[in-house]
């Protein structure tokens, strides 16, 4: 018998300070680069996208990592790359903590959705609503000491 298994995670991390540092124009070799991240760790990038001041991933994560050090990983080699190629010059780096969220493979097609339409959604609400909602509708209880 052979081993299978899926390990879905959405993860969303922000920029130091919220600061809007992310510029739309620049993007994709950003998203390109995290995808090659992503492949190095033999896992699967459903879908990238964000704004200004943060990123959400959606990927299926190889079980022999730690999701903690995907993370930190995906944070790091992308941060010093953004500073390398000068193509976000105000970029001062990654927000330390992140949200990483274990999903079903039945709401794929509705969280590529959502997180293909970034844009969209942050002309209607805040980073700071949109990552409240995502913890509460994760089952966690938000600290309100993080949020203004």
């Amino acid at each position: 018998m052979s081993s299978y298994r899926q390990h879905l995670y959405h993860i969303v991390f922000r920029t130091k300070d919220s600061l809007p540092t992310i510029k739309q124009n620049n993007v994709n070799e950003l998203y390109s680069y995290i995808t090659g991240i992503t492949r190095q760790k033999n896992s699967h990038l459903y879908r990238i996208n964000g704004v200004e001041n943060h990123l959400h991933v959606l990927t299926d994560m190889n079980p022999s990592i730690a999701p903690i050090d995907f993370v930190r990983d995906i944070k790091v080699s992308s941060s010093i790359w953004i500073k390398k190629s000068n193509l976000f010059p105000a970029f001062k780096g990654w927000a330390v903590g992140y949200g990483s969220f274990t999903c079903s493979y039945r709401d794929i097609d509705r969280l590529i959705q959502y997180i293909k339409n970034q844009q969209e959604q942050h002309k209607k609400i805040s980073f700071e609503e949109e990552y409240r909602d995502l913890l509460l509708e994760y089952g966690i209880t938000p600290d309100e000491k993080f949020f203004p």
